[in-house]
């Protein structure tokens, strides 16, 4: 059966590929901006309105292109244009879980909107509006530091509502990016689909209200799968993917996200440590163990973790997790908002393959494994490369699929070795880097004592 699974991918859902054309089109307007549409420009523009013509959308959007050309495009206008993007991604995004659940015999809850009425959107989330509409109309290109800047003081308001964090965040680190990326006009090739997200997004956030989306209260087992780790110089997320058994309900595909700042002098295992506020869930990730939850709340296949509310359960190997209970668990459904191709995470089984140079192949069948991995683990190319069983995420990227490695089995010396993401959750399990760590000092213990002695004075 995985042949033909592997088989069914290969090939991306009619439609996809003019959808992304369009959506390159209006990327490439954000690049020189709204005050410098040319004939081209106007072109990608056009197929914009074209795309949504049939949908709701159709009116507001066409709308919106007809302002540009006046010069005089007001908040809600660019709003819409953020949105018939935003739709066109979501339907790529349909298509392609559809094929994915097709494939792999997979099935998925269906989105229910919530019954109340939405919230009214703060005013410091309409304050961003203005900014955002001022990078629209300047254009990647014509961005300085000033006009930058003057975003700070939104920011810091915004950060100071614990409702907006989402958004704060986004455009915190937004903001940092376009600041580091200057002079942008000098670049060399500019991230136009990376930053057209990130606008269009934080754009969509400022009309959805301070409500936070409804939550169930869960309890049951969880049996991790394995975990993506994502780093950069100030902060950590390690995001689980496991398989939750509720008595008396099906099993469902669920995900817990933990996540701390951090500084860039803390690197490879040494991140574990700042996640330390979460020691049952690190301790089941490196012995490999379920976890028993309860009344635990759960938002859209999100778990929101608290470790009191677990207790570490007996051994759990997440292959024989990945082989026996994924493929009948209940996958989340997705908000209309994260309906985007660069958000699906599928986790998958994939045995009695081979993988070399990056490439799995089964049976004559090929697909590109991301060897770009986490430090703070034992999975490296060299290790993921030679492997025969997988269990990863199947994501889509740059019109194909791929697989980022989460756990590997092979053979070494006719011994069977398995490897995880998390096995170093509570300290490096390789003498080798342990030796390395001890040598190198305790980069966390330090920064712990030399913060506590400034507290001190």
């Amino acid at each position: 059966m995985l042949p033909l699974q592997l088989s069914a991918l290969l090939t991306a859902p009619e439609g996809v590929e003019a959808v992304q054309e369009a959506v390159r089109g209006f990327d490439a307007v954000l690049v020189t901006g709204l005050a410098r549409v040319d004939e081209e420009q106007s072109a990608g523009m056009a197929a914009l309105a074209g795309a949504v013509a049939g949908s709701p959308l159709g009116a507001p959007v066409a709308e919106a292109v007809a302002k540009v050309s006046t010069g005089a495009i007001a908040p809600e206008q660019l709003s819409a244009l953020a949105a018939g993007r935003a739709a066109l991604l979501g339907a790529v995004h349909d298509a392609l879980l559809a094929q994915f659940d097709t494939a792999f015999g997979r099935s998925r809850a269906e989105w229910v909107p919530p019954q109340s009425a939405p919230a009214t959107p703060s005013p410091v989330a309409v304050g961003c509006r203005a900014w955002l509409g001022e990078l629209a109309i300047a254009g990647w290109r014509g961005v300085d530091q000033d006009l930058v800047a003057s975003a700070d003081r939104t920011i810091e308001a915004l950060l100071a509502e614990p409702a907006l964090r989402r958004l704060a965040v986004l455009l915190d680190g937004f903001a940092a990016e376009l600041n580091a990326s200057s002079p942008i006009s000098t670049m060399n090739l500019v991230p136009a689909r990376r930053w057209a997200d990130m606008w269009a997004r934080a754009l969509l956030l400022t009309w959805r209200g301070a409500s936070a989306p409804a939550a169930e209260t869960v309890s049951g087992r969880l049996l991790p799968l394995g975990v993506d780790v994502h780093e950069h110089g100030t902060a950590v997320q390690a995001q689980i993917y496991g398989v939750l058994e509720c008595a008396g309900a099906p099993n469902r595909r669920v995900r817990v996200s933990v996540a701390a700042t951090k500084v860039d002098t803390i690197v490879g295992a040494a991140v574990w440590q700042v996640l330390g506020g979460h020691p049952r869930l690190l301790t089941a990730l490196a012995e490999h163990r379920g976890l028993d939850i309860a009344e635990m709340p759960l938002v859209a296949g999100d778990l929101i973790w608290d470790d009191e509310r677990v207790s570490v359960a007996d051994a759990a190997d997440p292959f024989a997790t990945a082989a026996v209970r994924l493929s009948g668990a209940q996958a989340p459904a997705v908000a209309p908002l994260d309906r985007d191709p660069v958000h699906i995470a599928e986790p998958v089984f994939v045995e009695n393959c081979r993988i070399k140079d990056g490439t799995l192949d089964l049976d004559g069948y090929r697909i590109a494994v991301d060897l770009d991995l986490p430090g703070c683990g034992p999975l490296t190319p060299a290790a993921v490369n030679g492997s025969s069983d997988l269990i990863g995420l199947l994501r889509w990227d740059a019109g194909r699929w791929s697989l980022r490695p989460l756990a590997v089995r092979r053979t070494v010396k006719g011994q069977l070795v398995v490897l995880h993401n998390g096995d170093w959750a509570c300290g490096p399990t390789d003498p080798k880097v342990a030796k390395a760590q001890a040598k190198s000092g305790d980069a966390v213990a330090v920064l712990r004592e030399r913060a506590g002695r400034l507290l001190r004075k």
